[in-house]
């Protein structure tokens, strides 16, 4: 592996939040068993989805970490086998893999073993991060199966399976599940098109009707609930088994939770920087409850794309070559994205 060069992009400092090239000659740390490492494996990088958490880590926004700059994000990795290590029995030479949002962690505590290692609590993430020997933080690979293209399978490794793992539990074929997608972005459109393929009722929830159009005709949801309409949320009260909130910025809960059956769960899975409000008897007086999901196992990462692939299902990305990158994340930003920005590594120019 030596004599490899790695082509950086990512913030040098918190005040300019601009990604620029960096080229580094790629070198084995004293410390690391890279070169010799039995279970690693060497990918050439394809395709990689632009996610929310890339921007607030960019700008040292996330209230549950600190960012060290120089910093080069991405979680939605897709690339190609070069080499393996003499350890790895699961890959081949020239499959495509996938990497997500964790990279590693103990491997050896009841969370690890029940495949919920993205809740240990020594979870090593793609960036921003190190092994505990300090070595540079290497990648869990998930195998993309044959007939999904890469770039479609590069916004399931981190939006995907976070809509995938918290709605896994309402998988009933003999039974209607009413759900409500909170936010049409990212993660929401894939939450729709997951929920869809599992057999629920979907209602998509959005603060104007600007997406309206895009949520019934494009992603065949069900209904759609314009949450400014006061009119409206009352009368679809006590209507939904659950609400997937993927909106990743400060906003009331009082009203979504009023659409909730008795019972019904608000899932939290948008990463808002500032605490999110609501008044304890609105969970009470409904025995309704409010959890969180972080991003999804490794195993249930295969379990999506094998669904993605067996279901025929089709996200909905644009994808940009890595000059345009910072163009993407301002436009991310703005919102202005149907509906995940990806970016095509291996063929942008990046001598």
């Amino acid at each position: 592996m030596k004599g490899l060069h790695n082509y950086n992009w990512g913030p040098k400092l918190k005040s300019n939040h601009q990604l620029l090239l960096e080229t580094v000659e790629k070198r084995i740390s004293k410390h690391s068993t890279v070169e010799a490492g039995k279970d690693d494996i060497l990918i050439r990088v394809l395709y990689c989805g632009l996610d929310h958490t890339d921007l607030h880590q960019m700008k040292g926004e996330l209230a549950s970490s600190t960012t060290n700059y120089p910093l080069v994000p991405g979680h939605e990795v897709v690339g190609e086998v070069l080499e393996l290590g003499s350890q790895v029995k699961k890959f081949s030479i020239g499959d495509v893999v996938g990497v997500g949002g964790i990279i590693g962690s103990c491997g050896g505590c009841n969370l690890c073993t029940s495949n919920m290692e993205q809740y240990c609590n020594q979870k090593i993430f793609p960036y921003n991060d190190i092994y505990k020997d300090g070595t540079p933080t290497l990648f869990y690979h998930v195998k993309i199966p044959e007939k999904l293209a890469p770039e479609q399978a590069a916004p399931l490794l981190c939006a995907g399976v976070t809509a995938y793992s918290p709605l896994k539990q309402f998988m009933n074929p003999g039974q209607i599940i009413k759900g409500g997608i909170l936010g049409l972005g990212g993660v929401g459109h894939l939450g729709v098109i997951i929920a869809k393929a599992m057999g629920h009722h979907v209602t998509v929830i959005s603060s104007s009707e600007k997406k309206k159009k895009e949520a019934m005709e494009h992603l065949h949801a069900d209904a759609f609930l314009v949450s400014t309409d006061e009119a409206e949320m009352k009368r679809e009260s006590n209507s939904l088994d659950y609400i997937l909130d993927t909106v990743p910025a400060v906003h009331p809960l009082s009203s979504y939770l009023s659409l909730l059956k008795p019972e019904g769960k608000l899932i939290i899975v948008g990463a808002a920087p500032k605490p999110l409000q609501f008044l304890p008897t609105e969970i009470i007086l409904g025995k309704k409850a409010i959890s969180g999901s972080f991003i999804g196992s490794v195993t249930e990462m295969q379990e999506l794309l094998n669904f993605w692939e067996e279901k025929g299902l089709t996200t909905m990305i644009e994808v940009v070559k890595m000059d345009y990158v910072n163009k993407a994340f301002e436009r991310m930003e703005r919102n202005d994205v149907r509906y995940r920005f990806v970016l095509d590594v291996a063929g942008s120019n990046l001598e």
